[in-house]
């Protein structure tokens, strides 16, 4: 690797990424720029500052991006109804593709040659971050410390930390969760500890953010979520910021119990993972959306967006988001959004999640025409013989070329 001159640092405050801007500076004799992002991860991200400060760090960036995250990265993804595999909501996933554009602007902004982060080998988040880094900036170099040094386990940085008077907090770091954990305003993963046993049920007490089921309220909470062109803007009744619609719905949510998920995934590294995730505020607003589209979408729009989605969320989960295939995927589907517009009413009770309601003025919903009573003229059921022959016609023919191959 060239000389390096200056490093951007993802950096938590925790031990791990402490331990790294150490390691930055003592192997690559190189300034360190620490960025923290503050995403609505209901932890102060101020106390980063002076640890940063403590290992001699100058430049240090603590920024509150929680309105950019929901905005200009949730919202589209939302609009596309994207789940990875049938069941995860890439909280951690879209999280990634805005830290690295951080990073890159300000590796612009202080003259930094590379970047680094504490993902380690294993996982998806070392390739969220390069591929978003090398999209947006081609020639930045890029420090990953957990594929080349020698320390691989939590004793081991400990004691990196006693041989260079890197201050931790010991106290606190015996109490520290089995789970590995991260938060967004999207969601909060845990992965490790007993998970790694797929047979093993999660403990209860492992979840922060939602009631057990079983234990929310007896009685259902309803909520009318406002749309326009395919974002939530208002909650019964009341604009709201988008930051703002997802930690009230995070809130109301997780109080009802919504949004528990323990999952199995497919890593794009190559292995299997065991994780689980609370995304009360997602759970309810990839059901409030395919409700409103399901009212303002004509139907071969709505069925093309469900082909393109597992594509498109695949995209987001391997760290493709600043890819050409995914703005081009993103531009189709805020095409749809245009007349994605009304009111939906939700019911929470005990972890599930109902539509209860949904009118839009944009709605292709005729009554006329679905009703089951007289509906004057407006449809004639004769069409429908013609429209059946027709479509039955290859069938007819197969089956009767059929006869000779004894296809029954």
């Amino acid at each position: 690797m060239a000389s390096i001159k200056k490093i951007v640092l993802a950096y938590s405050g925790g031990l791990d990424t402490s331990v790294i801007v150490r390691w930055l500076q003592e192997t690559y004799h190189c300034e360190v720029v620490t960025f923290t992002a503050d995403l609505g991860q209901g932890e102060e991200v101020e106390p980063a500052r002076a640890k940063a400060e403590a290992l001699g760090v100058k430049e240090i960036y603590i920024d509150d991006l929680r309105e950019e995250f929901v905005r200009d990265f949730v919202f589209p993804m939302f609009r596309a109804n994207a789940i990875y595999e049938g069941e995860y909501l890439l909280g951690t996933s879209i999280a990634r593709s805005l830290i690295a554009k951080r990073m890159i602007e300000i590796a612009n902004e202080t003259g930094a040659d590379a970047i680094s982060h504490g993902a380690t080998g294993k996982g998806n988040d070392q390739v969220r971050f390069e591929l978003s880094a090398y999209a947006l900036k081609p020639g930045v170099q890029v420090v990953a410390p957990w594929r080349e040094w020698n320390l691989s386990s939590r004793e081991t940085l400990m004691t990196y930390c006693a041989e260079h008077n890197i201050p931790v907090d010991y106290s606190s770091s015996k109490k520290k969760s089995p789970y590995s954990m991260d938060a967004n305003l999207l969601h909060i993963s845990y992965e490790g500890g007993i998970l790694e046993d797929p047979w093993a049920e999660a403990e209860e007490d492992m979840w922060r953010w939602s009631v057990a089921p079983e234990t929310a309220p007896d009685e259902p909470t309803y909520l009318e979520l406002r749309y326009e062109k395919g974002g939530i803007v208002a909650i019964n009744g009341q604009t709201m910021s988008p930051a703002t619609v997802l930690e009230t719905l995070n809130k109301v949510g997780g109080a009802n119990g919504i949004g528990r998920l323990d999952i199995v995934e497919n890593r794009y590294v190559g292995m299997k993972s065991r994780g689980c995730y609370e995304t009360p505020g997602g759970t309810i607003m990839i059901k409030a959306h395919r409700a409103i589209e399901s009212l303002t979408l004509d139907r071969e729009e709505a069925h093309l967006k469900d082909e393109l989605m597992p594509k498109y969320a695949e995209l987001i989960y391997n760290g493709y988001w600043w890819s050409p295939e995914r703005k081009m995927l993103q531009a189709a589907i805020d095409h749809s959004q245009q007349m994605v517009n009304g009111e939906v009413r939700i019911k929470l009770y005990k972890g599930a999640v109902s539509v209860v309601g949904r009118r839009s003025e944009n709605s292709l919903f005729d009554e006329k025409m679905a009703t089951f009573e007289d509906d004057s003229g407006a449809y004639d059921q004769k069409d429908a013989e013609g429209f059946i022959k027709l479509n039955a016609l290859r069938l007819r023919i197969a089956a009767n070329k059929g006869k000779r191959r004894n296809l029954l």
